[in-house]
């Protein structure tokens, strides 16, 4: 063959494959600039879904509603026709909870079902809220059941997709991705048929799969930040409760000739069932109680509430500490669950003939620490006991048999010591509870200290004997001393 043919037909095959490489790659350039601008706008729209997903969050928005407005940003986010987000419940089944446009349901639906008057959204948006899928059921099932999402470019070929025979609920092309976060399936979201008319590509996918992301992580943060706000209000209920309660206790404690006193309470809680109360009788007479209402928190506060308020009605009903406790179990008696009682000492002091006359409703024993020391058993401790169940526990024939008054001396230098059961069973890290006797070893070895310095030094012992690996209980303290009149 002619050199000079060779030469030129090798220049013009080598000019052609430069072009067309050329070309190829301007057309490779092209795509990835593309690419790069759908990626960029998919960033985009993922951070504005975020973002308004976030402010629904900040709102405190309840569940139901962050289901609606991620379904509603979907469908604007991606361009679709509807969208629809099914939760997994409990039991592992998927039930529609919001819907956005005119989605089609995942079954097949009855058309005469359609009321008179009811618009077509309306009564779709019934038939998908009433909608449970069986978990494996379906797409959405599968989709729930795998974690993967599912892409449906053209329903019409996918025999999984139930077809509807109403032309508006037509499915034409479908995403179906898992709300996933931290390995936790919220549930399923579905977005329905391009505005377009064409179908869902592989960057639509791509982009509703990260959607979906965002809002699972949007629902696990709403549910930490309504967690948030609702122990919050509780506090604010407990801390009002506190307060409330508060009120119910005597901080200033008329003056008698003779006699101090100071009384302590520290609720485990923000709010406790312990109380205690003062009353006036007469000049040289005034009663004294301690309770432990049995259980804790706010139901434990409002029967100690009740039963103060009852208490204080009947001591001036009655001079015999049994009286005022059989009335007030007779009243309380219907009015407790069965759950609950109340244990009261009720102590009524007599200054001027140096005497307390007191009755025990299943309570710890009071204490008296007498001046002078016992002659029978070399003694300075007195237990005041004696029988009587609580209040609320038995029927009022049987509270009245068992309840009984009790007398004893007070004379000057003694001193009288009412607690709840929250310190004799302070616990150490062994196991060991205070108990009765550490706290009369306590109130001989303190006998010269005023009652405020004896209830003070005493709460910091339990301080420091008490286990913080055990629940504490109610800590109620009520101490009086007779001095020289």
């Amino acid at each position: 063959m002619n050199p000079l043919i060779l030469f030129f037909s090798g220049l013009i095959i080598g000019i052609s494959l430069y072009f067309f490489q050329r070309r190829e790659s301007r057309k490779s350039a092209a795509s990835l600039k593309d690419k790069n601008a759908r990626l960029e706008q998919e960033k985009k729209i993922v951070v504005e879904f975020m973002h308004n997903l976030a402010v629904a969050i900040g709102e405190g928005v309840p569940r139901k509603e962050l289901y609606q407005r991620i379904a509603h940003t979907a469908v604007i986010t991606t361009g679709a026709m509807s969208a629809c987000i099914y939760e997994k419940t409990k039991s592992g089944r998927l039930q529609g909870v919001a819907v956005e446009g005119l989605f089609p349901p995942q079954r097949a639906i009855k058309q005469s079902k359609l009321k008179e008057g009811e618009s077509r959204a309306r009564f779709l948006e019934t038939v998908l809220t009433s909608e449970t899928l069986e978990e494996g059921e379906g797409i959405v099932g599968q989709v729930a059941k795998t974690g993967k999402p599912v892409l449906v470019e053209d329903a019409n070929l996918d025999p999984r997709v139930v077809l509807h025979k109403d032309d508006s609920l037509k499915s034409k092309s479908l995403v179906y991705a898992p709300l996933i976060h931290d390995d936790r399936c919220y549930g399923v979201l579905v977005v329905a048929n391009p505005t377009n008319g064409s179908s869902f590509s592989q960057m639509d996918f791509s982009l509703i799969s990260s959607l979906a992301e965002q809002a699972a992580l949007a629902i696990k943060n709403s549910d930490a930040m309504n967690l948030r706000l609702e122990k919050s209000r509780i506090d604010s209920d407990l801390h009002l409760a506190s307060e409330v309660q508060e009120l119910f206790l005597t901080h200033q404690f008329p003056a008698y000739k003779g006699i101090e006193l100071d009384a302590q309470y520290l609720p485990s809680a923000q709010v406790g069932g312990d109380f205690y109360d003062f009353y006036k009788l007469s000049s040289t007479k005034f009663g004294v109680c301690v309770a432990d209402v049995s259980g804790k928190g706010v139901p434990a506060s409002l029967l100690m509430a009740i039963c103060q308020t009852n208490l204080r009605h009947f001591v001036h009903k009655s001079s015999q500490p049994s009286v005022i406790l059989k009335n007030l179990n007779q009243q309380l008696e219907q009015r407790i669950r069965q759950d609950m009682f109340i244990t009261l000492f009720f102590a009524i002091v007599d200054t001027k003939n140096k005497k307390i006359t007191y009755s025990r409703a299943g309570h710890e024993p009071g204490l008296i620490l007498k001046a002078t020391t016992d002659d029978k058993n070399g003694s300075r401790v007195e237990e005041l006991r004696g029988g009587g169940m609580a209040v609320g526990m038995v029927p009022c024939e049987i509270f009245d048999e068992m309840i009984e008054d009790h007398e004893t001396n007070f004379e000057n230098g003694d001193c009288l010591f009412l607690y709840t059961d929250g310190v004799t069973e302070a616990t150490n890290d062994e196991g060991t509870e205070f108990g009765i006797k550490n706290l009369e070893n306590f109130v001989t070895t303190n006998s010269s200290l005023s009652p405020k310095k004896i209830n003070r030094k005493l709460i910091s012992k339990l301080d420091s004997f008490s286990s913080t690996q055990f629940e504490r209980d109610d800590i109620t303290l009520l101490t009086i001393k007779k001095t020289q009149s």
